[in-house]
């Protein structure tokens, strides 16, 4: 299922997410000529740089979210272009040198599908390199909202909730890509905890993207009750005191080539 995000509260809220992102542009050996393919750029912040560095080639940004892409539109140039559609439906065959995605994986299901349609979608010799959420990510939020849920005020709206993330340990995930017929590849964790600078840095995450799958559930009359309950008890469980809230993000890196 897509979730709708709000792309302008995500761009104040996403710099870490910014910054593994960066990190991954600058391991790409881009040589400027590139077609690629950003799967869930979000604001399209991080696709835009990886246009900047292919001023001969192309960058192809896509996300479910209409808000996301309408965040991105102030990017779009000569090269850059984006569009919403849905990771699950990739139909490209032999188009892109690169496929990159980062801190978006973890919101698909199908893998086994996911990284079948990327090998369909590189050109032959071409790389996907990915970041995304492995097990261990968010200890302490989905403990406080695995509380919330349970709750008797809230249980009712989660009935029927399926669990919207799929974070793999590393071993399930270098299983799943030896199944995939790549010529290489290398799968490995990062340990990416890190502390928010103040609460209201770590309200805005939790705001955009991490209580989006949830608030979609709740009754209007009631969402706000939830909302300042998730927000309480993450403070209380995480805050330092120099004010500091600390979190884990434990990530998945994969480099495959075709």
């Amino acid at each position: 299922m897509a979730h709708e995000f709000d792309g302008n509260k995500y761009k104040a809220a996403s710099a870490h997410q910014k910054e593994w992102g960066t990190k991954l542009i600058r391991e790409l050996n881009i040589s400027g000529t590139e077609r690629i393919l950003d799967l869930g750029c979000g604001d399209g912040a991080l696709t835009a740089k990886l246009a900047a560095l292919t001023p001969q080639g192309s960058v192809l940004g896509i996300d479910a979210s209409r808000g996301m892409i309408e965040a991105a539109q102030s990017h779009v140039s000569g090269n850059l272009s984006f569009a919403v559609r849905t990771i699950n439906e990739l139909d490209f065959e032999n188009e892109f040198d690169i496929v990159f995605s980062n801190a978006t994986l973890h919101w698909i299901m199908n893998h086994e599908a996911l990284l079948g349609n990327v090998l369909r979608a590189l050109k032959p010799g071409g790389v996907l390199r990915f970041d995304f959420a492995g097990d261990g990510n968010c200890a302490n939020f989905f403990s406080v909202v695995k509380e919330a849920i349970q709750l008797p005020q809230f249980a009712r709206y989660f009935a029927s909730f399926a669990w919207p993330w799929y974070m793999p340990s590393i071993e399930e995930y270098e299983q799943l890509v030896r199944r995939i017929p790549f010529t290489e590849s290398r799968v490995w964790g990062e340990n990416a905890d890190r502390f928010f600078a103040d609460q209201e840095t770590m309200i805005k995450w939790i705001d955009q993207p991490s209580l989006v799958p949830f608030m979609k559930l709740v009754a209007d009359e009631h969402k706000e009750d939830f909302r300042q309950y998730v927000i309480d008890r993450m403070i209380q469980n995480t805050c330092q005191s120099d004010g500091r809230c600390f979190e884990t993000f434990r990530r998945i890196n994969v480099v495959a080539r075709k």
